[in-house]
């Protein structure tokens, strides 16, 4: 498919890198030819990477260097200026702009303690806010508490009260029902006196008629003066009564007066008591007269002493039935008396009790005063609660908005840090290496041993270091990013989606896990698909770049993508994807010296890698894309050994490529997305391979030992890098020593008995790190060169 460049503006960080890009390849194949300058051109680059710390520091020490936004992106933004072929023109500006991005990421770094700084603080303040917060809520409600003890307290005094209240108005009510019938007594007896009169009367008449009997009354006229005598005892006796009564009466109407001042409810019933002793008093000196005239009559009578003589046996008679009538009358007077003492200590007692309760009134009153006053402190106290509680929520709610907004500018931080990173690693070329810890499983046999693995918290080392423990002694690695047991298979494919879409972008995309048997890396690429939060970043890439292929059909974009599955077993190639079922005999065939079907690896002058003979299928849809990935799993090598179940006893490779055709620009891009799930690294000691498995232990841990020499050549710059050692370091050549953008996985254990394999496997994941293997390029092409391509 003939190369076209793309006229379109930079869709992420990766897709700035273009100045080489631009070249034709009729010329570029000259620029090629000189493949050994150029790369002495890149090492002088790598080596002046040397000089710009010092650089960057002197720039420190001039002073502190702010940038903005608009600053950071025309920063990364700028391309080298020079011409074509002035390759050491070119050095310099990409190591004036590396000086310029390393200073923007150490204030970026700077910006960032800063704020992690500022967001610490906020969280303090806004956990004492909350504190205060609670404790003046909690004074709140222990004081309402305790005032609503105090009214309720009060409430059932005053409903005591009034059940007092009510039982004195029964008793009151009782004495007025005792003084009535007392009035009723009275008009009795104001009867009984109306008869005597009457009846003296009629002794009146019938004196006329005693004159003539004066002699026989003369004894009688003795008995009447023994008896006037008696009644004038009787009369002076009375007196004393009366007056010791009106002395009762006068007290009783002071201590009335003084119940009507301070009980308004009695005064009714105490004016009616008065009218009643009034009344009784106007009866008594109704007595006293009758006295009087009587006492006058008796005079009369010893006048008419003699008329009535002969009349004497007669009146004796009639003295003697008076007599006995007095005798009752003063009996019924004796008791009468009696009950108005009775009453008057009742009354008496009444005022005692009446003084007593509102003696008691006056206390409650009082009371009352000082819960009122105590309602009134807590109203106030809960009133100035309720503010500072309003002011303190107020405050709370800006330092949440604070907090939401340096969290904003956090992640925007992060982001940046992120493309400025993506960057710096782009310039230099550099494998980017992330880690990735598994959990503890139930079969881990030191599932109680102490844990190897940690993980720093401090601001730079966070998420991208990790502390591996063995026999007391601490090893720190640093990775570009490193996953704890608890990530999720969706933050890990986040991490490296923007890898993926530069595939689509033109670009060569290789990323592959390697680790020891039972790490994690098969669940890490291919994950459970049937479980959609399960699933590996090989389904999630793939489906992604679809997503973003149907996305970039409405700029007039055109895909097509063709996909194609091997496995590296014993150093031999399988196809997986092969319609033939003879691979197991095929397989057979090879380990027994017979001559099966062969596939040959061969590198083109784009540096693409094409395998011969091997199955390669177009899609247009993810489901296509599961089945084939569900027909390679089936046909993958797997076997049982002491470390795991289902142990992968092969290199997986996934590639898939990507032609795209914009017919409006006229402009092509070739990407090629490689995704590797390599074979686990095992000790025969701890696998207990025998027979196959043996043969299939010497076979990975030769390619891995080839892939670990490739590694150390890189490293040291040799000039000869052994890439034809192995099937697979040869397979990934374009990945390690070309211009594609690589990205490892490293999964390790926390299992404690691996800590020997997992140390190794991270000390070759920071030698991996360290490798340079150039910038990675764009594979475009245009067949219509025009002004619009001067945006690179």
């Amino acid at each position: 498919m003939a190369s076209r460049n793309q006229n379109r503006p930079p869709r992420s960080p990766n897709s700035k890198k273009e100045g080489f890009g631009n070249i034709p390849f009729d010329k570029r194949r000259k620029v090629e030819t000189q493949g050994t300058g150029r790369r002495q051109a890149f090492s002088a680059v790598n080596k002046q990477d040397i000089t710009t710390t010092s650089d960057v520091g002197s720039i420190e020490e001039c002073g502190k260097v702010d940038f903005t936004k608009d600053e950071v992106l025309a920063l990364l933004s700028e391309r080298a200026k020079a011409g074509k072929f002035d390759t050491k023109a070119k050095i310099e500006q990409m190591t004036d702009i590396i000086k310029r991005l390393k200073v923007c990421v150490r204030w970026f770094q700077q910006v960032d303690e800063t704020h992690v700084q500022e967001k610490d603080n906020l969280k303090v303040s806004l956990e004492s806010a909350e504190q205060k917060y609670n404790h003046k809520e909690l004074e709140a409600k222990t004081k309402e508490e305790e005032l609503q003890a105090i009214i309720s307290n009060l409430e059932e005094n005053v409903v005591s009260l009034h059940d007092k209240l009510a039982k004195e108005e029964f008793s009151k009510q009782d004495a007025i029902e005792c003084h009535r019938r007392e009035k009723e007594s009275r008009v009795a007896a104001e009867k009984v006196q109306a008869s005597l009169g009457e009846e003296l009367d009629k002794v009146k008449e019938e004196k006329l008629t005693a004159n003539q009997k004066v002699a026989s009354l003369e004894d009688m006229y003795k008995r009447l003066q023994e008896y006037n005598t008696s009644l004038q005892q009787y009369n002076s006796k009375l007196q004393t009564d009366l007056e010791t009564v009106r002395a009762a009466l006068t007290r009783a109407e002071k201590e009335k007066s003084s119940i009507v001042e301070n009980l308004s409810t009695l005064r009714g019933h105490s004016k009616s008591l008065q009218d009643q002793l009034a009344s009784s008093r106007i009866l008594q000196d109704d007595a006293i007269k009758q006295k009087d005239s009587l006492l006058s009559e008796v005079t009369n009578l010893r006048n008419e002493l003699q008329q009535v003589r002969d009349d004497r046996d007669r009146q004796v008679e009639q003295s003697r039935k008076l007599t006995e009538e007095i005798g009752k009358y003063q009996e019924h007077v004796g008791k009468s008396s009696q009950e108005l003492g009775s009453l008057i200590a009742k009354s008496g007692s009444l005022e005692e009790t009446c003084s007593l309760q509102k003696k008691r009134i006056c206390m409650l009153e009082q009371q009352l005063a000082i819960a009122d006053e105590k309602q009134k402190i807590a109203d106030a106290s809960v009133s100035l609660t309720r503010t500072e509680f309003e002011e303190q929520k107020h405050r709370l709610c800006e330092l949440q908005d604070r907090l939401a907004d340096m969290e904003h500018q956090l992640c925007e931080g992060e982001l940046l840090r992120k493309k400025l990173h993506n960057t710096i690693l782009e310039l230099k070329g550099n494998i980017r290496v992330f880690c990735r810890v598994r959990p503890l499983l139930p079969d881990d046999g030191g599932r109680h041993e102490a844990t190897v693995i940690a993980y720093p918290t401090s601001t730079e080392a966070q998420g991208r270091s990790v502390d591996l423990v063995q026999s007391g002694n601490k090893h720190p690695f640093t990775f570009d990013k490193v996953f704890n047991h608890d990530a999720s298979q969706e933050e890990v494919f986040f991490e490296i989606s923007q890898l993926v879409q530069s595939a689509l972008d033109g670009y060569k995309v290789c990323i592959f896990a390697y680790g020891q048997t039972g790490s994690g890396k098969t669940y890490t690429m291919m994950g459970r698909p049937e479980r959609p939060e399960q699933k590996g970043l090989i389904p999630r890439s793939l489906e992604q770049i679809f997503q973003a292929s149907q996305a970039l059909g409405a700029q007039g974009w055109k895909f097509k993508m063709q996909v194609s599955m091997l496995e590296i077993y014993n150093e031999t190639i399988r196809d997986l994807l092969s319609s033939n079922r003879t691979t197991s005999m095929e397989l057979v065939r090879a380990d027994s010296g017979t001559s099966g079907k062969q596939y040959t690896i061969t590198h083109d002058v784009n540096g693409h890698t094409h395998v011969s003979d091997l199955t390669i299928f177009d899609v247009s849809s993810i489901g296509k894309i599961s089945s084939l990935l569900q027909q390679a799993a089936q046909s993958r090598s797997v076997g049982k050994t002491q470390m795991n179940e289902q142990s992968s006893r092969s290199h997986f490779v996934f590639t898939m490529r990507i032609s795209g055709v914009n017919e409006s620009t006229e402009q092509q891009v070739q990407g090629v997305l490689n995704l590797i799930d390599l074979a686990g690294s095992e000790r025969l000691s701890k696998s207990g391979a025998t027979g196959d498995r043996l043969k299939e232990t010497q076979a990975i841990n030769k390619s891995l030992s080839a892939l670990s020499d490739v590694i150390f050549a890189l490293a040291k710059k040799e000039d000869h890098v052994p890439f034809r050692n192995s099937k697979l370091t040869y397979l990934l050549q374009p990945c390690l020593g070309g211009d594609s953008k690589t990205l490892m996985f490293v999964n390790i254990s926390p299992d404690p008995s691996s800590a020997g394999e997992s140390l190794c496997s991270l000390r070759f994941a920071a030698r991996v790190n360290a490798c340079e293997i150039g910038i990675p390029r764009r594979q475009t092409s245009q067949k219509l060169l025009d002004s619009r391509l001067s945006y690179g």
